[in-house]
């Protein structure tokens, strides 16, 4: 009997390591299974369409909290599509950056079948780089028209004049397409828009006449595409169009007004400054022969007292005292008679 309980004992110990090893294993099994039922609907749907997305590569994505269902439909995409090089890792790398996985699958299948050359490390650079890849695609293969001026700015038209002072307000339509390469890194359409805008001020400035561009709208087209508008844009130039030519205002006659009014004015300055001093100067000249006549005054006055003088000492007898009185009344007769601005009857 005691050398029954030791033995009994064991087995007991031997049974309960094997009931705990089972439960465990019994809970890892689960977990997977519920792991597998997880994602087996995703592998399914990527094994059924030859797609090659592993279940590790699923319970990856949950790990490193990727969208798995985005990846694998879009894996889907670009292998019926016929876009194999693509891998699940490119996928969830782009991802991982903040990129926009679908609009670049989507992108890549429409430039395949553009047949366009488009890889998928470009695609996910323009991407990143915030452009609208599926827009750009798009542009590639059906070229939109821009139109200059752009209506949201508030202006309708280009104005320019030409050399004979006539005004022409022109409208156009740049059809352009977008240019993959320089993507990144180009301008946009607002750079187009001024770009042409300035060309057409340009072609127009350069005619003789308002009516050369009048009877040869394509001119302003040639001169505009001959400069090479579409360099360092995101976009390539295919054709410029000239919608609508308008007659304006005569600026050349304006200006002309505006210089005559403005010399008008000046030439009247200059007048009236020229008056100014010449009454400034007729005013000196009153002041200088006041002066003069005060200093002819200051000299008379002198006379009776040098004549005084003259009796004191006997240099002046009384007969030439007379005499000079003569001598002074025949002048002052003959001034007289002299004037013109003295009546007749008051001369006598």
């Amino acid at each position: 009997m005691n050398g029954e309980a030791p033995l009994f004992l064991a087995q007991t110990r031997g049974w309960d390591l094997w009931m705990v090893a089972a439960v465990v294993v019994g809970l890892i099994l689960l977990v997977a299974l519920l792991i597998i039922a997880q994602f087996f609907r995703l592998w399914l749907q990527a094994f059924m369409s030859n797609a090659d997305v592993s279940l590790a590569e699923l319970i990856g994505m949950r790990l490193r909290k990727v969208d798995a269902g985005t990846i694998v439909h879009c894996k889907i995409q670009l292998v019926k599509a016929g876009l194999h090089d693509i891998t699940t890792n490119d996928l969830e790398s782009h991802y991982l950056a903040g990129g926009r996985v679908p609009n670049v699958a989507r992108a890549m299948i429409a430039a395949n079948r553009a047949v366009l050359d488009l890889d998928w490390k470009k695609a996910c650079a323009i991407d990143l780089a915030g452009r609208d890849i599926i827009d750009a695609v798009q542009t590639s293969v059906n070229p939109k028209v821009i139109d200059v001026p752009n209506p949201n700015s508030g202006k309708q038209t280009i104005d320019a004049v030409a050399i004979n002072g006539i005004q022409l307000k022109a409208k156009a339509r740049v059809t352009v397409r977008t240019n993959i390469r320089q993507l990144i890194g180009g301008a946009t359409e607002e750079t187009i828009i001024a770009r042409v805008g300035e060309g057409i001020v340009s072609a127009i400035g350069s005619a003789e006449t308002h009516k050369n561009v009048l009877e040869n709208p394509d001119r302003i087209s040639k001169a505009v595409l001959a400069k090479g508008l579409d360099s360092g844009t995101a976009f390539e130039i295919l054709s410029i169009d000239i919608a609508d030519v308008d007659v304006g205002d005569n600026i050349g006659a304006k200006l002309q007004a505006d210089q005559a009014e403005a010399d008008k004015r000046r030439f009247q300055a200059e007048a009236e400054k020229r008056r100014a001093m010449a009454i400034a100067l007729a005013a000196e000249n009153r002041a200088k022969i006041e002066e003069n006549r005060a200093l002819v005054t200051l000299a008379e006055a002198e006379i009776p007292k040098a004549m005084a003088d003259a009796f004191r000492h006997g240099n002046l007898g009384i007969m030439d005292y007379y005499r000079m009185r003569n001598v002074q009344a025949d002048t002052s007769m003959r001034e007289s008679i002299g004037r013109t601005d003295v009546p007749p009857e008051q001369k006598g």
